[in-house]
């Protein structure tokens, strides 16, 4: 799908350039042609006016006769031309090529009398624009060399032509280039989107496995109350479940709906961590907790409570026993800076670190649920991080340490 979706860019892309430099090109030539026309036109005008020549004048005219405005006075002297005088059965009277070396009288007739027999008052006979005109009973043919003009259109035609299918090429492998890029996040949303719903059936597979076996046991056995236990677990894990994806959701959503106050945030995290300094203990576990106090923010303060419930408590579940975890708030110039850090008993590989805020996402490979939860948590964690126009990541520092970072504007 993505691929089709690539080429059809690709097309769309380059239809839509194919046919703005088609427009372009053609416009451009058909306009310079125009001008080459009418410009031809308005000299054989003024030719036809004065009997086929240039009177003699100075270069702002005599008698009205003046050549047009946007004409140079130096036109009479540029234009090569020749005129026929033929009568009404088209018999030439007289011939004039005193201005033009490359026509000759034999093919002076030649061309009016080709010119004569097709009635058209104006076009071009090969190279030479002409205009037919009355004069007294008899009819002239004035005929205007062209012959460079024509030559420059034909070669910035064919120049237009060939620069724009090179530019077709090149825009070609830019387009192919750049569709990639384009495309990419769109495939990796699609492939996170696979993900997540295979992951999403897994999580919920198991606990309903579990719960149909149980019901056949208690088919069998309706006095097992340890089916019955399973049942509730299961159904509570299916419960936790639900609503984590239901938060995530809501979280990925709320940035511009989350209900934001000033928040002494010194005061709500150690309040939160300190919940967890008694289960650490407990497990034999170094708890540190170095909150600078007076620190406020601009937040939800519920939002931020489950921030560090989450991340205290997946730094508790994923320490080892006799391990450290710390948590350090402090204010770095204009940003707040939330550490979490933990040790580890197994090793980290820092190329997993970009993944662990995916959705379903563990760092045990198997993907078991030996540790609980259903590896959301994280996931929530960033959204409630960027929902607070905050930034958070993930670092190891030796291997066997994991440290979450997140960073919030301070309250100016």
């Amino acid at each position: 799908m993505i691929r089709k979706l690539k080429i059809r860019f690709i097309c769309l892309a380059m239809a839509a350039l194919c046919i703005v430099l088609t427009i372009s090109v053609t416009g451009m030539n058909v306009i310079n042609y125009s001008t080459i026309v009418q410009d031809a036109d308005s000299i054989l005008q003024f030719l036809s006016r004065n009997k086929g020549t240039f009177p003699d004048m100075p270069p702002n005219g005599m008698d009205g006769r003046e050549l047009p405005g946007h004409f140079s006075p130096e036109i009479p002297y540029e234009s090569r031309y020749f005129s026929v005088l033929v009568d009404p059965s088209g018999e030439v009277i007289h011939i004039e090529t005193s201005r033009i070396i490359s026509v000759d009288p034999a093919q002076a007739e030649a061309y009016a009398q080709k010119v004569f027999e097709s009635d058209d008052r104006s076009g071009f006979a090969d190279k030479y624009r002409y205009l037919q005109s009355s004069e007294g009973d008899a009819t002239r043919i004035i005929f205007l060399d062209c012959g460079r003009k024509l030559d420059g259109f034909y070669n910035y035609l064919r120049i237009s032509i060939v620069m724009t299918l090179a530019g077709l090429v090149v825009m070609f492998f830019v387009i192919v280039y750049f569709a990639g890029m384009i495309v990419r996040p769109m495939a990796e949303s699609y492939e996170k989107q696979k993900q997540f719903i295979t992951d999403a059936g897994h999580e919920i597979k198991t606990p309903l496995t579990i719960i149909h076996a149980n019901i056949d046991l208690l088919e069998t056995d309706p006095e097992d109350a340890d089916c019955l236990q399973d049942i509730r677990q299961q159904t509570e894990r299916l419960t936790t479940l639900t609503n984590d994806l239901v938060c995530l959701a809501r979280m990925e959503e709320a940035g511009k709906t989350l209900k934001m106050t000033d928040i002494a945030v010194s005061e709500l995290i150690s309040e939160t961590a300190a919940a967890f300094r008694a289960p650490a203990a407990v497990q034999g576990k170094e708890f540190i907790c170095r909150i600078q106090p007076g620190l406020f923010m601009k937040g939800n303060d519920k939002a931020i409570r489950q921030l560090v419930n989450i991340t205290v408590e997946n730094a508790l579940k994923y320490s080892q026993d006799g391990g450290r975890i710390s948590i350090d708030l402090a204010q770095t110039k204009r940003t707040l800076q939330l550490d979490v850090y933990n040790t580890t008993g197994t090793a980290i590989d820092s190329e997993e670190l970009q993944h662990v805020f995916d959705r379903f996402y563990r760092m045990d490979r198997s993907r078991n649920s030996a540790t609980g939860g259903h590896g959301i948590g994280l996931s929530i964690a960033k959204a409630i991080v960027e929902a607070h126009h905050g930034k958070i990541h993930a670092s190891t520092e030796d291997g066997h340490s994991f440290c979450l970072t997140c960073i919030f504007p301070a309250l100016s």
